[in-house]
């Protein structure tokens, strides 16, 4: 199955690099390209991709923006920030405006092709340090207008346990080293999770539990 991309990004030389490691992939192709925010809005209304790597800052809409527009439209895209610097404010904002994660504009050929993969199966970008950094650093504990105590009931012990530990960035694997269980029991849990709380993916998970307080953000050193 061929995985269709979307980039968006206000330097053409970042698109072309992108373009040219992502059709050296045969899963991989790339059905367009945007400058701006409303561009990559429009290109993803014409080319339905499965994947939108979205700059963080761009001219007109930013990154943010145009990603809560695009994940709040019928069957979106799964989106991943493209940015510069691993540890500031909007990566969490987008997090929280529905993107899957976010990779670093350094990011190796052939993680870059994996990272798309990997959202587009379905998961989050939780696992690499620089997220735990960020989760640790940016999400609150205050709960939102839009989230309640009552989200959590819907859990059982054990759902709360893994949420938790997905929330501190652990993979699969280590959950289920963690917890003395199977990698495919772990995963029953987690798309029970997905299910109970009525969210998309593990990202949209791990805000919803640090909104309700399930596990708090480390303090400032």
């Amino acid at each position: 199955m061929t995985i269709k991309v979307l980039i968006a990004d206000d330097q053409a030389l970042v698109r072309s690099g992108f373009r040219l490691i992502l059709e050296s992939r045969s899963d991989l192709e790339v059905v367009g390209e945007a400058a701006d925010g409303e561009e990559a809005i429009r290109e993803a209304e014409r080319t339905r991709p499965d994947v939108v790597l979205m700059d963080v800052r761009m001219p007109g809409l930013d990154g943010v923006s145009a990603t809560a527009r695009l994940t709040a439209a019928p069957n979106p895209p799964k989106v991943v920030i493209l940015t510069t610097y691993d540890l500031e404010e909007p990566l969490y904002a987008a997090l929280r405006a529905g993107a899957s994660g976010f990779l670093l504009k350094d990011v190796r050929p052939v993680d870059l092709a994996e990272a798309i993969r990997v959202v587009a199966g379905g998961d989050a970008l939780l696992a690499p340090t620089a997220t735990r950094r960020l989760l640790d650093r940016f999400l609150v504990t205050d709960v939102t207008p839009a989230a309640s105590a009552g989200s959590l009931e819907r859990l059982t012990g054990r759902e709360r346990e893994v949420l938790a530990l997905l929330a501190r960035g652990a993979s699969n694997a280590e959950i289920a080293d963690r917890l003395t269980v199977t990698e495919a029991t772990v995963k029953t849990h987690v798309s029970a999770i997905l299910r109970k709380l009525e969210v998309r993916d593990r990202v949209q998970a791990v805000v919803l539990a640090y909104d309700l307080g399930l596990v708090r953000a480390r303090p400032s050193s």
